[in-house]
């Protein structure tokens, strides 16, 4: 295991790569950025994706059932400043095979090895920002956000 380096390290440039071989979607920001990855910062083993929801995704949804190697941390997160905690939509996403409906901002943490998806959309109100931390995971390619092969 690389060691992580012992300095800051400022992302201003994201890499597009979750989506970049993804037919174009409506309603949803592909490719997402990212904006941490072993890539930018050797050894940090941290993985950190995001992208912008603006109508309800077609197709709908965009991520079947799947499972990760990693721990990750999923999050939805609402953009009315004078309301923070209404995530501004409404968001079904399975957990263990359980239906669970969000309509706050919220966050997941999703054991490595958990089924989870899909993520289905029933409503958009206002724009969402959805992200990912995989922790461990520290490329596209171990992460696997969202499923991705």
């Amino acid at each position: 295991m690389k060691k992580a380096q012992r300095k800051a390290t400022v992302i201003t440039e994201p890499a597009y790569e979750v989506g970049r071989n993804t037919p174009v979607v409506s309603g949803r920001r592909l490719p997402s950025l990212t904006y941490m990855s072993d890539n930018f910062v050797p050894g940090c083993n941290i993985y950190i994706e995001y992208g912008w929801i603006w109508a309800v995704p077609d197709p709908n949804p965009l991520i079947g059932e799947h499972t990760h190697d990693y721990d990750q941390i999923a999050l939805h997160i609402g953009t009315d400043p004078q309301s923070p905690e209404d995530l501004g939509a409404e968001f079904v996403m399975n957990i263990d095979g359980k239906p669970v409906t969000f309509n706050k901002t919220h966050s997941i943490y999703l054991p490595k090895g958990l089924k989870h998806g899909p993520g289905t959309w029933k409503r958009v109100d206002r724009p969402v920002i959805e992200m990912t931390i995989t922790l461990g995971g520290g490329t596209v390619d171990a992460a696997k956000p969202g499923g991705l092969k």
